[in-house]
């Protein structure tokens, strides 16, 4: 069964919707990439985050209220017309809610713990819901009065691209007849430290694939698409194989090999019936640590090796951590919608220095283009501690 992907909804460092997203991203722009201060005690960090005012929770949901919600309602609005028209059409048991999330609330119960501590009480607008990690599905799923399943997928940064993965088994299986699906992710002391202390977040913009590559940079954003079994008055494009695998090789670092990412790729094309020679693009995990460059290179000159466009986006839009997943399989449906008339692709922005240890692979540049003869494949690599590796492959629906 074809899993369409009719509408996407989108929030992030490059944009507030997917037109300016998409401007942004196809011009390599890395202005919303910039450094601030306390996020980290004594260190100046390079974030990228949604600057101004966010869509405030419904006054009858603010139990739901907190800054990821608010990214994920962002997202949801930009849709709300195909949403009401899939709700119309299916009706509200019928539509499951799927999505990515490794934050919820954090931020909120991290405030509401300090201030526990200082005044003896929680504030009054603290509310426990607010940090589970099913929040992100509950609360949508609430305000949109849906009563399909509904539920949360947290599997650090593969978590948006197992949602859609998870997704597209319900239609399968015929539980549901369109998903909502995808990852939100908002910044948060807790994961900036966090990865700070791993000695994994770089004081400069991320430079993936090179020689001088030293760390991530951390962002925030909000994906949601509306997926069905039913093509929808927009683009024809489709989730047309995912594969998954769990190498558990070590709890942070990855297989040093590529094993895991390969197989997860491997199966993406097999259940997809293709190739790897019919890949146009892959959008890589490209996190620009030591480790994930080394191993991802690893594994795409094994499965490619006459080459393959390819590019990291964190430069743009910071490693948006379980929103990551769905954020660049949405750069993927970009790619091939009518937000991109010149057929562009994502360019891979980093300094230029290859690092001659590893293999070189084909990075697209400002001046690359996509052809414009359908079907055309776009896969997308997402990679997560445990050896949880996710491949996504989008492309024009047959």
């Amino acid at each position: 069964m074809t899993a369409y992907l009719n509408a996407l909804g989108v929030i992030c460092a490059l944009g507030r919707d997917k037109s300016e997203v998409a401007r942004n991203l196809f011009a390599g722009d890395c202005s919303g990439m910039r450094r601030e201060s306390g996020w980290v005690a004594e260190r100046e960090l390079p974030v990228a985050s949604v600057h101004g005012e966010l869509a405030p929770i419904p006054v009858e949901l603010i139990e739901h209220s907190s800054r990821n919600n608010q990214l994920l309602l962002e997202a949801a609005l930009q849709i709300r017309d195909d949403i009401d028209r899939a709700i119309q059409t299916f009706g509200r048991e019928r539509i499951g809610v799927v999505l990515g999330t490794s934050t919820s609330g954090i931020d909120e119960a991290s405030r509401g713990l300090a201030h526990y501590i200082r005044e003896q009480q929680f504030p009054p607008e603290y509310d426990y819901r607010q940090q589970e990690l099913g929040a992100p599905a509950n609360f949508l799923a609430e305000w949109l009065q849906l009563s399909g399943p509904a539920y949360v997928i947290s599997t650090a940064c593969t978590s948006s691209a197992r949602a859609l993965m998870s997704a597209q088994r319900l239609l399968d299986l015929g539980l549901c007849d369109a998903v909502l699906c995808g990852g939100v992710d908002s910044l948060c002391k807790l994961t900036l430290n966090g990865f700070s202390s791993l000695e994994a977040v770089s004081d400069e913009r991320c430079n993936p694939f090179s020689v001088n590559r030293n760390g991530i940079n951390i962002g925030e954003a909000a994906v949601l698409f509306v997926m069905s079994t039913q093509r929808g008055e927009g683009p024809g494009i489709a989730l047309l194989g995912t594969g998954a695998s769990s190498d558990a090789h070590h709890i942070s670092a990855p297989e040093p090999s590529g094993r895991g990412a390969l197989q997860a790729m491997h199966k993406a094309l097999g259940r997809a019936g293709l190739q790897a020679a019919q890949i146009d693009y892959l959008n890589l995990h490209g996190t620009a640590t030591a480790h994930n460059d080394a191993m991802e290179s690893l594994a795409v000159a094994a499965l490619f090796p006459e080459g393959v466009a390819c590019s990291s986006t964190k430069p743009l839009t910071g490693h948006t951590l379980g929103a990551a997943g769905a954020l660049e399989a949405a750069f993927c449906w970009l790619s091939l919608s009518a937000e991109n008339p010149e057929q562009a692709l994502p360019p891979h922005i980093w300094d230029g220095h290859a690092d001659p240890a590893l293999p070189p692979l084909n990075w697209v540049t400002a001046s690359e283009r996509l052809t414009s003869i359908a079907p055309r494949y776009l896969m997308s690599n997402s990679f997560a501690f445990g050896g949880n590796n996710v491949s996504l492959i989008i492309g024009d629906a047959p």
